[in-house]
């Protein structure tokens, strides 16, 4: 039955990890969830370890502590059949303002995290013949034209980019990958430590600037995305035997891209002489 599937979802403690943990363990799934501190994810989801749900501290950038949680879960549960990398955190800032240090880091826990848990995931799932891996980007991992989050949007065009070729990678496998692209969901990852502002700042970039100010004073608490309708989406998505490798979430998010999609296909078009006029002559 589905509801005998075991999940294993990271960045749990808030935002849409936390409504898809307390989804899942609603609906009678078993759930392993990942975050930072213990205190804070028992507390978040208002449960301790019991049959069905499994918290567990870990660092995501540690390779071993992804290890022994995987390892946990395996002795716990017996298995792993959904995989959702969802921890992640926003950085603020324009290109130039970000040092190599803050950059850095943000890739480290963006996108080499999310690498960690596929590694220590997918032998588990090797040996099943089965699993579905859902790596959660954003609408700013497919359309990256707003300032002051460059480098944030380019961990998030990376996870695009891996989910896409692991996806080939693991299809005979048995095992799916899909990329979430979620829109403005009415979460507190606008309002929490999920974003981070940049140390340096350089006043030149007023678009930046003003950027965070909107974010800040006038997106959060408006986000038009409900993220228990977007957790419900995922978990019966999750039921399917064919799953799109790419995913768009929210109004905004659709339209978004379908503006970028447009945009690509008109200069594409424009600029195809000069685009096909660099092969060898036949």
């Amino acid at each position: 039955m589905e509801n005998k599937k075991v999940w294993f979802v990271t960045g749990a403690s808030k935002g849409l990890g936390l409504s898809l943990v307390k989804q899942l363990l609603s609906a009678g799934y078993s759930v392993a969830a990942t975050s930072r501190t213990m205190d804070s994810l028992s507390k978040a989801v208002g449960s301790a370890e019991s049959e069905s749900f499994l918290p567990l501290e870990v660092s995501i950038t540690s390779e071993q502590s992804v290890k022994d949680a995987v390892s946990k879960t395996i002795e716990k549960f017996g298995q792993i059949d959904v995989l959702v990398n969802n921890a992640g955190y926003g950085l603020f800032g324009a290109v130039e303002e970000l040092s190599d240090e803050e950059a850095r880091h943000n890739f480290d826990i963006n996108v080499f995290g999310s690498l960690n848990v596929i590694r220590q995931t997918l032998p588990y799932m090797r040996a099943n013949g089965s699993g579905k891996i859902f790596n959660i980007s954003s609408i700013g991992g497919f359309r990256a034209d707003f300032p002051g989050v460059g480098i944030y949007c380019s961990t998030k065009f990376a996870v695009a980019g891996f989910t896409e070729a692991l996806a080939s990678e693991v299809k005979e496998l048995g095992i799916s990958a899909t990329v979430i692209y979620p829109g403005y969901f009415r979460t507190d990852f606008l309002s929490s430590e999920s974003m981070v502002a940049p140390k340096n700042v350089i006043e030149d970039y007023a678009g930046a600037r003003a950027s965070v100010q909107a974010h800040e004073k006038e997106i959060d608490g408006n986000q038009p995305g409900d993220p228990e309708k977007a957790v419900a989406i995922l978990i019966k998505i999750a039921t399917k035997e064919n799953i799109p490798v790419h995913l768009f979430l929210g109004k905004d998010s659709y339209e978004m891209a379908q503006g970028k999609i447009e945009t690509m296909t008109k200069n594409l078009e424009e600029y195809r002489a000069i685009t096909v006029s660099t092969d060898f002559d036949s």
